[in-house]
C-alpha cells in the first residue's frame, strides 16, 4: 500500500466512524478529516488536505503552490455559463485544440490541468504548475486546478474537480491518432459525461501533421520541448523548438507530434 493510500484509508476509517481527525500512518501527525473540517464551518485558508470548501479563503497565489483540493487557479473562473472543459497539459496539442475552440467561438472555454499534489508537476510535460496558470492568465481563460494523490482514482477525482463547474457542454482532448488513447476516454468519461449532460469532443482527431503545423506556425507560438523520453535520447533535446525542422529531422521510429510520448511540449503563449 502507499503512503497515500495508507492515509486515504485511515481517513475513510475516520470518517466511518464520525471522527473529526485522525493520525497520518506515515508522519504521526494529527490531520482534520474532511467532516471535522465540515463541522468547523469555514475554509481556514491553510490548504487543509481534505478542506471541503476548495480552498476559497485562500488567495490564487497559494492555493497554486499549496492546494490539496480542485480549486480555481486563476481569477477569471468559474464560467457562469455551459462551457468547454478543455483538458489542458500545457503542451502544443492542448494549445491547438484551443485554437479550434477559439475559431468555433460558440461558448465559453475554461481549462483543466491535472498535476502532482506534492511536487506540482504536471505528468509527462516535466512543467510546473505555475507556467500553467501563466499560460491561462496570458490567454484570460479560468483554469481548473486538480491536484492527484496517488492511490487516488483519476477519474474520480476528476469528478470532484468538474462538480466546480456549473455546467458544462463538452468534455474536450488533444487526441491525435492513438486509437487506444481514444478508446480509453470514450470508456472511462463517458459516464461522467453524462452525469453532467455533457459530450466528448476531439477536434483534433485525424487532423493531419501538415494542418496541424500549418496552424501552429499562423498562430505565432513557440512550443519548445519540456520532456523527452528513452525514445527520443539524441535526437531530440529539452529546449528544442518544435516545428517543422524538428518534424523533418525525425526518423520513422518517432511519431512527428511524439504522440507516442516521445517527447513533449511546453506552448509559450506569451511569446519566444
Amino acid at each position: 500500500m502507499t503512503p497515500a493510500a495508507d492515509w486515504r484509508e485511515a481517513h475513510r476509517r475516520a470518517i466511518e466512524a464520525g471522527r473529526s481527525t485522525y493520525i497520518d500512518p506515515q508522519t504521526g501527525f494529527q490531520v482534520f478529516t474532511e467532516l471535522g473540517l465540515e463541522r468547523r464551518g469555514h475554509c481556514c485558508g491553510s490548504g487543509c488536505r481534505h478542506c471541503p470548501y476548495q480552498h476559497e479563503s485562500m488567495g490564487l497565489d497559494s492555493r497554486v503552490s499549496g492546494a490539496q483540493q480542485p480549486s480555481w487557479l486563476t481569477g477569471a473562473g468559474p464560467p457562469g455559463e455551459p462551457a468547454d472543459v478543455l483538458f489542458w497539459s500545457g503542451g502544443k496539442d492542448s494549445f491547438l485544440c484551443y485554437r479550434v475552440l477559439m475559431r468555433e467561438a460558440v461558448r465559453p472555454v475554461a481549462l483543466l490541468t491535472t498535476f502532482d499534489a506534492a511536487s506540482r508537476i504536471v505528468a509527462h510535460q516535466e512543467i510546473g504548475v505555475r507556467q500553467v496558470v501563466r499560460q491561462a492568465e496570458h490567454l484570460g481563460l479560468p483554469l481548473l486546478g486538480v491536484p492527484l494523490h496517488p492511490g487516488h482514482d483519476y477519474v474520480d477525482r476528476i469528478r470532484e474537480a468538474v462538480a466546480l463547474v456549473p455546467a458544462i457542454a463538452r468534455f474536450v482532448f488533444g487526441d491525435l491518432h492513438l486509437r487506444h488513447i481514444r478508446e480509453w476516454r470514450d470508456t472511462a468519461f463517458r459516464e461522467l459525461a453524462d452525469e453532467c449532460g455533457a459530450t466528448l469532443h476531439f477536434p483534433l482527431w485525424g487532423v493531419s501533421a501538415e494542418t496541424l503545423i500549418a496552424d501552429l506556425e499562423a498562430s505565432g507560438v513557440p512550443c519548445v520541448v519540456s520532456a523527452v523520453t528513452v525514445a527520443a535520447e539524441g535526437v531530440v533535446e529539452v529546449g528544442d523548438e518544435f516545428g517543422r525542422e524538428m518534424m523533418e529531422r525525425l526518423p520513422d521510429s518517432i511519431d512527428t507530434f511524439g504522440e507516442n510520448g516521445e517527447f513533449h511540449t511546453l506552448a509559450r503563449v506569451w511569446g519566444p
